[in-house]
Order: structure tokens, then C-alpha cells, then sequence
């Protein structure tokens, strides 16, 4: 009824054969994860910066590229110039406080204390300045 499988399966089904496809370690998928969050985080940071200039947003900028650089086993990360399209910051805020918070999530499942604090500080600040009424409301 039905044909027999005349080719080779490419999934390993036996215990002990090697395959000829290449694995990465949960460490390794972890930072690959964790520099493509960072590198995204970036990229909103640097379209914050074109839209509103500051020196948080700079040093921020600046953390967040030595961390993907580190990560990514000192290739340093590229970055696009601004694309200008966006006119509203409280919406990249909110994507920057969007992609701070898996960032945070990944760099604690890889324990990860120094990214995990950075991660941790740019949620912080964007959901502030994503929030007026909330910041004045703290100060």
C-alpha cells in the first residue's frame, strides 16, 4: 500500500550516531539569543537617539554595543543609520521596553548578572519615558 523509504532519514534515530549537521550547545543558542535581543534593543535605541537626543540614550547605545560585541566573540555589531520613519517615541519606547524584557529573560535563564542589570535598567527607562504621568509621579 504505501512505498518504502529509499532514502537515508535525515534524522538521527539510533543512540550514538553522529549526524553531519552541526550542533550548538544550550550555551551557544542562548547567546546567539541573547546578542540578537541586544542587537534589536540597539537599533530602537539608535532611532530614540535621532527622534530625541540624550545622554542616557548614548550611554545606553554604548553598553548595549560592547555586550553584543562580547557575545558575539568581539564582532561588533553593525549599525544602520536611523531609517526617520517613526514620529512617535512613546511607540519605540514601548518596542524597547518590549525587547529589554526578553533580553532580561534570556540573559537570566543564561545568568548573565551584567546584561541581565542592563536589561533590567533600559526596562526602567523606557517604561518611564514611554509613561510621563508615571516618571513625574516617581520624582
Amino acid at each position: 500500500m504505501y512505498e518504502p523509504i529509499r532514502t537515508k532519514s535525515v534524522h538521527s534515530t539510533v543512540a550514538g550516531t553522529t549526524s553531519d549537521f552541526p550542533h550548538r550547545s544550550r550555551e551557544e543558542e542562548l547567546d546567539i539569543q541573547l546578542a540578537s535581543h541586544l542587537a534589536a534593543l540597539l537599533a530602537v535605541t539608535d532611532e530614540l537617539r535621532a527622534l530625541a537626543p540624550s545622554a542616557d540614550l548614548d550611554t545606553a547605545s554604548v553598553r548595549l554595543a560592547e555586550q553584543v560585541g562580547r557575545l558575539r566573540g568581539g564582532v561588533v555589531p553593525v549599525r544602520a543609520a536611523p531609517s526617520g520613519g517613526f514620529t512617535d517615541p512613546s511607540s519605540l519606547h514601548e518596542r524597547a521596553h518590549a525587547v529589554a524584557g526578553r533580553a532580561l529573560v534570556v540573559a537570566a535563564s543564561r545568568a548573565d548578572t551584567v546584561v541581565a542589570i542592563l536589561a533590567a535598567e533600559r526596562m526602567d527607562a523606557h517604561a518611564a519615558a514611554g509613561r510621563p504621568e508615571l516618571s513625574a509621579a516617581a520624582g
